[in-house]
């Protein structure tokens, strides 16, 4: 028996579907939405806020979301991206439904009362790796309801190429408000040292974002499809992202980075870095600018050997889903509030 799996994206900025057109210029959770929609089809609809017309795409149904009425087709389970509120207004409306928040974001300090609020209407958050769990677990207000993750999926024939690594080009590729301005100033610090070093900038352009001005060396490279993303990958001696401000909740373009090859400087202990990076040399401490350098100074001298993490793979994170979603609805937590939440 086929089940009945909505998914509702209350918040998307224009309607995606697996048309790979209707993806430009949106991020990383609108292509996660649609790879696992697509695995985990048939019996899935993605309801979207701001769609008009219905079409079904790649086997999954894609239609208009409208807050104020239920869900057609009488899904066995929900699952809203990111909107607690629209999830507590769909329990109301789908009273024996399971009902899980997919969170993709961390939330901000004011909604920490969400956690007694979905604890109360018997909704489970699933985030999108083990360090957003903890984290979200440690954010929110007792009760809280059950958390738990899946990563969010790399395809499964990204591979290193014999494509030669450039010494001289580094690579940034996401939008701008994830510390660009933070890594042009360390750019620039690294290339007064380095001369001959370029920075490629790829903006998936989701988003405007003050940065200030570009230093010597730098290349806009614009929106970038996936294929010609990936060649920037195999080229770059390193993803450039020394920022310690954005705290990744997953950071599918580390996990893709590494799946070619392509090492990423990170901050150490920020966000998902040191879980998704699948070596530790790729960690350090860029408030440091030797350290910095030290590092593309060893790897300009020996490339280092990163490969995706297998879990990452979409057949791996199709599975997770499937098991995920097969398992009973988890009751909620009835623990005392903490001190000081």
């Amino acid at each position: 028996m086929t089940l009945r799996l909505a998914i509702v994206d209350p918040l998307t900025p224009v309607p995606y579907s697996g048309d790979r057109e209707s993806l430009a210029g949106l991020g990383g959770t609108e292509a996660t939405v649609v790879r696992v929609a697509e695995r985990l089809a048939p019996g899935v609809t993605v309801f979207q806020t701001g769609r008009v017309r219905s079409e079904r795409v790649s086997g999954v149904a894609y239609a208009a979301f409208d807050p104020a009425r239920a869900l057609p087709g009488a899904p066995e389970i929900i699952l809203v991206i990111n909107s607690w509120k629209v999830a507590l207004r769909l329990r109301r409306a789908h009273p024996d439904a399971r009902i899980a928040l997919w969170m993709h974001v961390f939330p901000g300090r004011h909604n920490r009362v969400m956690g007694p609020a979905l604890a109360e209407a018997e909704i489970e958050i699933i985030g999108v790796s083990a360090s957003h769990a903890r984290a979200l677990r440690s954010f929110l207000h007792m009760p809280r309801p059950p958390i738990t993750h899946v990563f969010n999926p790399i395809s499964d024939d990204l591979r290193p190429d014999a494509t030669r690594r450039d010494p001289n080009l580094l690579l940034f590729a996401s939008s701008p408000h994830k510390g660009l301005d933070e890594v042009y100033r360390a750019f620039g610090q690294l290339r007064a040292r380095l001369p001959s070093l370029r920075l490629a900038v790829a903006d998936p352009g989701y988003l405007r974002w003050r940065v200030g001005l570009a230093p010597e060396g730098v290349e806009h490279l614009g929106r970038l499809d996936p294929s010609a993303l990936v060649s920037w990958m195999r080229r770059a001696l390193c993803l450039f992202y020394p920022q310690t401000r954005f705290a990744e909740t997953f950071g599918l373009v580390i996990a893709e980075a590494n799946a070619v090859g392509c090492p990423a400087l990170l901050h150490a202990g920020l966000g998902a870095n040191d879980e998704v990076a699948s070596d530790p040399s790729q960690l350090i401490d860029a408030r440091d600018p030797d350290a910095i350098a030290a590092r593309v100074l060893a790897w300009r001298a020996t490339s280092p050997i990163v490969r995706a993490r297998p879990e990452f793979r979409l057949s791996a994170v199709i599975e997770a889903w499937r098991s995920e979603l097969s398992r009973p609805a988890p009751t909620r937590t009835s623990a005392p509030a903490e001190a000081g939440a």
